[in-house]
């Protein structure tokens, strides 16, 4: 970028940031702005506690991007497939894996695009694909794992309040074990 075309440059990052800005507080969302052109929003979820969400003002479009969920322990190809059958069907992002096989959700918004109403749809765009398909990425990437701590819970009688939405999928093909100490309810009560 030469001189003469920096001040253009700032120009453009500081009406975007004004739009950004504008937009966040206005739908109360907790966010941190740590450089012109950049931002950090939290995205309240459901499911997904939370979804961080950057925003980075790029030279012709603003780039978004949101991490998901970690690299799969197990069935890799499974949960990419999964994943790829829901791109052509989404909004304003797309499901992406980094180098490592982290699952993040991206994006770019044309600059003329950056508007309230379209950051709006984008970023509740991100957290609604985040939300609901959070518990099916992890039952495929994570299967082995959630099944091992559910019955590592239930043997030693503890609570199993963080993966209740996962007590159907964690306790399917298991066979009622009487003389293990049984006698704990789901919730880890007697």
């Amino acid at each position: 970028m030469t001189e003469a075309e920096r001040p253009a440059r700032d120009d453009v990052v500081a009406a975007l940031d004004a739009v950004i800005d504008r937009t966040l507080r206005d739908a109360e969302l907790v966010h941190e702005h740590p450089a012109p052109g950049r931002w950090l929003v939290d995205l309240p979820g459901t499911k997904k506690l939370k979804t961080v969400c950057g925003l980075v003002v790029g030279e012709h479009a603003l780039r978004v991007e949101a991490f998901v969920c970690r690299q799969p322990d197990e069935n890799r190809e499974q949960l990419w497939t999964y994943l790829l059958q829901h791109n052509a069907r989404m909004y304003g992002v797309a499901w992406s894996v980094d180098r490592v096989g982290d699952v993040y959700l991206t994006g770019r918004l044309p600059h003329a695009a950056v508007t309230p109403e379209e950051l709006d749809r984008v970023l509740g765009a991100v957290l609604s694909y985040a939300d609901d398909h959070f518990n099916t990425m992890l039952e495929i990437g994570f299967g082995t794992s959630i099944r091992r701590e559910w019955e590592w819970r239930v043997k030693r009688g503890e609570s199993l309040r963080n993966l209740e939405a996962f007590a159907a999928f964690a306790q399917a093909g298991r066979t009622d074990r009487q003389g293990d100490g049984g006698g704990s309810t789901p919730d880890g009560g007697a």
